[in-house]
């Protein structure tokens, strides 16, 4: 085997092995990381922090940011986004009906392009990401890609 050929088995098992790691990862609620505005150690994927806990709020990050925001009474799936992002578009339709058959849930929509300190004080680092937010507005759990509908209905009876 000359020396090309080696290097490109290599190149296709790795392209292969990163492929199938997105594909299994994406979309994927997972829990909320640390953000430099508080800490999440305190909270359970899916369950909402209890009431005596503090916890991060990140909805006062969200608010800072856009002061017209208004937080769901039950959940508010919170939606980072960029111009040219085809699973954007696919995001924000699922998190929209999601949120028109779900009472008390609010689908946020944010242009990471031009709110880049909330996407740093978040920790977002790729569009699309949903947030979800509990009630309280602490973050409840995240998930990096387009996250399929049942996923996000399913999320969302874990919470309350």
């Amino acid at each position: 085997m000359s020396t090309g050929v080696v290097i490109a088995l290599v190149a296709v098992v790795l392209a292969l092995g990163f492929g199938l790691y997105r594909a299994r990862t994406d979309g994927r609620f997972r829990a909320a990381p640390a953000v430099e505005h508080g800490d999440t150690s305190g909270t359970t994927v899916g369950r909402a922090p209890e009431a005596s806990d503090p916890g991060p709020r990140a909805w006062d990050d969200v608010l800072a940011a856009l002061p017209d925001a208004e937080l769901g009474e039950r959940a508010t799936l919170l939606q980072f986004s960029s111009a040219f992002c085809a699973p954007c578009r696919a995001t924000r339709q699922v998190l929209s009906e999601v949120a028109s058959v779900v009472p008390g849930v609010v689908h946020l929509e944010v242009d990471a392009e031009h709110h880049l300190d909330l996407v740093r004080r978040l920790d977002v680092l790729r569009t699309p990401t949903t947030l979800v937010l509990d009630a309280g507005g602490r973050e409840a759990t995240r998930a990096a890609g387009a996250p399929r509908k049942e996923t996000v209905l399913a999320t969302l009876d874990g919470i309350v």
